[in-house]
């Protein structure tokens, strides 16, 4: 026989541990409709109702600091037929207190990390204790946390399906470089916590595979990811990355023999003023490598751009007319949004 009793006690642990670290979020909208018969018969104009959201949050200091996704406060999107405004109401409630709400503001707020950081006035809050994700092994222990489908704080159990895995939300072109989990993540579990059999963070939740078939497929984005980002939202309110200053396409074999080009990043365009129009970046040119690594995709091209700091000196070996030629660039600074 089997005895389950340690695995118990683990769960037990690691959820009594996190539990009051975990905070659920509650998000009002504006959403402004236009009947798309109202141009045809007149009248009929406008009309402006609310709509809410939820999802999770992890308190990162006793003074009311909360790190969450960026898609969990920033679903603002429009259409032919409606546009969605930035949240105009945050509301967090704490473990343990359904009953009290607490206004939120945005500290800051980052897409491309799909991260925010967000404060309540409010002390005397359990931090959450980070883990040093680099060190998670495929196979151990893993407990998701948050308020799934506004139920309320709940847990579910799993393990680390994988590491390092290349995700892309279909909504957002960046990819992330996430922990997979079998633990259960649901609608309204995105920002809150994975965590491991001590109940220390390993990951914060953000995407869940949805598809007829599917099953036990969700990402965390890894915790030693997040810290400096977190760091910067809190001191600067948003994000300072180097920047090279081109908007480029992808050149895979298909598209690269039919333009008669080579592969790699083509350069649509230069910003003025960037730091690549210092460096000589013409329109036309197609970047093969950075630092001496291979580059097919603006992907990873930023992977190796954000691995430097502002300031520093990047080589990219680009195809120009037919002939290669080495480029030095230093790198500028770019402020997200």
């Amino acid at each position: 026989m089997v005895s389950l009793s340690n695995y118990s006690d683990t769960a037990i642990f690691a959820a009594s541990k996190i539990l009051p670290s975990i905070v659920g979020i509650s998000i009002s909208y504006n959403v402004t409709t236009t009947s798309p018969f109202s141009s045809f018969f007149g009248g009929g104009g406008p009309s402006t109702s609310t709509a809410t959201a939820s999802g999770s949050g992890i308190i990162i200091s006793e003074d009311g600091y909360i790190v969450t996704n960026y898609h969990v406060v920033s679903s603002e999107s429009s259409s032919t037929y409606y546009d969605i405004s930035e949240a105009t109401s945050i509301k967090v409630t704490l473990y343990g207190d359904d009953e009290t709400s607490y206004d939120a503001t945005i500290v800051g707020k980052d897409a491309q990390t799909d991260l925010a950081v967000l404060k309540i006035d409010k002390n005397d809050l359990t931090a959450a204790e980070f883990a040093d994700s680099d060190t998670v092994k495929v196979g151990e222990f893993s407990m998701a946390v948050g308020n799934p489908l506004s139920l309320g704080t709940t847990i579910t159990c799993g393990v680390v399906s994988a590491l390092n895995r290349k995700v892309q939300d279909s909504e957002n072109p960046t990819s992330y470089t996430c922990i997979q989990t079998d633990a259960a993540i649901n609608s309204g579990n995105s920002g809150g916590a994975l965590v491991n059999s001590q109940g220390q963070v390993i990951g914060i939740n953000t995407l869940k595979v949805s598809s007829t078939g599917v099953e036990g497929i969700g990402f965390a984005i890894p915790i030693n990811s997040t810290t400096d980002i977190i760091d910067q939202l809190i001191t600067y309110k948003t994000v300072k990355r180097p920047y090279i200053g081109i908007e480029g396409r992808d050149l895979n074999e298909a598209s690269a023999e039919r333009y008669n080009l080579v592969v790699g990043v083509f350069v649509v365009s230069v910003e003025e003023f960037s730091a690549a129009e210092k460096a000589g970046l013409k329109i036309g040119d197609v970047i093969i490598e950075a630092d001496g690594k291979k580059v097919t995709t603006m992907n990873e091209l930023n992977e190796i751009k954000n691995s430097h700091s502002i300031g520093d000196k990047i080589t990219l070996k680009i195809n120009r007319d037919g002939k290669e030629k080495e480029l030095e660039i230093t790198l500028g600074e770019q402020i997200s949004n």
